[in-house]
């Protein structure tokens, strides 16, 4: 595996102390832990999350990623998942880094690209842990290095950026990335219809109309969903629902009741039993948890 010691020594530089990090680079965060974590259950996007000290874990349905230096987690739609630290201390902390990805650059760069195998028709899991090599543990070292020179961020990100995104292309996870971008795959209709569900969570929405909007039959469709997001879509938008009630009850203080309605449940009852399921408290209890440690 790639020797991650500059990376680690940049990350320690940015995050000092215990916390998440944004940076000059918007794509760009952060995290330090000096401890290991329980679960936190919330939403990864398209993007890639780096280990460079400790280790992490995440939960994906009954998947288990484990991930350490030297290694990433490549995401390419957005999943509910259970994340934490399981290594992690004062002297050694945790230092993780995550890098967002631009679907509409990952669309353009692989439209360019040559690949000598043709994408085969079977949709893949859109996570999966990769090793870092050299090539791609420079890139990422080398964007770090630019935040000490703010100015020419805006010219140089964008290139370092696309190199990112040739390299991850080339990898292992290229195939995944290429089924959510290339038109007609069927990755490409599940990766649409997950995008349509974040926006749309709230609503009623029968499944055959989702299979219809993916060009797909209900039983073709709730396949590949499965196949990409490693749950039925009856599981995942019930995630969504839940997580955006708990930001709800969160940041803008609503009491559990209300915060159902907004997400689309009719039942207050199911609605905590489901929370408590999800977070492992009920919605009141759970709140005051968050806002203690926070």
């Amino acid at each position: 595996m790639a020797n991650t010691g500059d990376l680690a020594r940049l990350a320690g530089n940015i995050a000092q102390t215990d916390g998440d990090y944004t940076t000059k680079i918007p794509a760009l965060m952060v995290y330090r832990r000096s401890a290991a974590t329980d679960p936190m259950p919330c939403i990864y996007g398209l993007g890639l999350g780096i280990t460079v000290q400790g280790r992490k874990r995440v939960t994906l349905g009954d998947e288990i990623f484990d991930y350490g230096p030297g290694q990433a987690l490549v995401t390419s739609v957005d999943l509910p998942v259970a994340s934490y630290v399981t290594r992690a201390d004062s002297v050694e902390p945790y230092l993780g880094v995550r890098l967002e990805l631009d679907g509409r650059v990952i669309g353009q760069v692989a439209a360019e690209m040559d690949f000598a195998a043709p994408l085969k028709a079977p949709a893949s899991r859109a996570m999966s842990v990769v090793a870092l090599d050299d090539g791609l543990l420079d890139a990422l070292t080398r964007l770090l290095r630019l935040l000490d020179e703010p100015h020419l961020i805006p010219l140089i990100v964008p290139l370092i950026q696309q190199e990112i995104v040739v390299r991850l292309l080339n990898g292992e996870h290229g195939p995944t990335l290429r089924h959510l971008v290339t038109a007609g795959a069927p990755g490409q209709h599940i990766a649409k219809v997950i995008a349509w569900l974040k926006q749309n969570f709230a609503a009623d929405i029968p499944i055959d109309d989702l299979a219809a909007r993916a060009s797909m039959s209900p039983s073709t469709f709730r396949q590949h969903f499965r196949a990409v997001a490693g749950m039925s879509p009856l599981q995942y938008l019930k995630h969504l629902r839940l997580q955006d009630a708990r930001q709800l009850m969160l940041n803008e203080d609503l009491d559990a009741g209300s915060a159902a309605l907004r997400v689309g449940y009719e039942s207050a009852s199911q609605f905590s039993r489901e929370y408590t399921r999800l977070f492992g408290a009920p919605p009141l209890r759970d709140i005051k948890r968050l806002r203690e440690s926070a």
